[in-house]
């Protein structure tokens, strides 16, 4: 008949799935604090990774249309105010737009008098919405400025970087 010895509880590790009880924070106390901290770090990490996920779509979705305009508004009285005298211009001499970013005028005549926009004529009351596709420098007659023009000037579409920055910028209500 054969005798089978037990290996003793602070032997080797064989016994007991492996744990050296001997040690200090052994056994399956370590093992459970590791897990957690493991599914700590785990949880972190996708939570972080929504949050981008998130912020990126922000900056890199298209913008509304309305969010891509640039308003400019004659103001009432502006045609009596030029033929009393006054020198006076309503609106900027040089409109500065940027592809993707703001690419889109819009002019509104609250004045008592047409005015000219190009070939158009907009009625008291009425606005022009002018939408760029192209990157250039514009010239148009307008009857808004002492010099009769106007002149718009769209810049092409900024990098990745800086077009997310701007978007961004617009949606936390930060553009100017």
């Amino acid at each position: 008949m054969t005798t089978h010895e037990l290996p003793s509880v602070a032997g080797s590790g064989e016994w007991m799935g492996g744990a050296d009880l001997s040690a200090p924070n052994s056994g399956a106390g370590a093992g459970q604090r590791l897990r957690r901290g493991a599914r700590v770090w785990m949880v972190v990490v996708i939570a972080a990774l929504a949050a981008l996920s998130v912020l990126a779509w922000q900056g890199l979705r298209p913008p509304s249309a309305e969010m891509r305009e640039q308003v400019h508004v004659i103001p009432k009285g502006t045609w009596a105010r030029r033929i009393a005298g006054e020198n006076l211009d309503v609106l900027p001499q040089t409109i500065r737009l940027t592809m993707g970013v703001q690419d889109i005028l819009v002019l509104i005549n609250h004045d008592d008098v047409p005015q000219l926009f190009g070939p158009v004529l907009m009625m008291p009351g009425q606005s022009f919405r002018l939408p760029f596709n192209l990157a250039s420098e514009y010239q148009f007659t307008c009857t808004a400025h002492v010099s009769g023009y106007l002149t718009v000037i769209v810049a092409p579409e900024p990098p990745w970087w800086k077009l997310f920055l701007a978007r961004m910028s617009q949606r936390l209500g930060l553009r100017g």
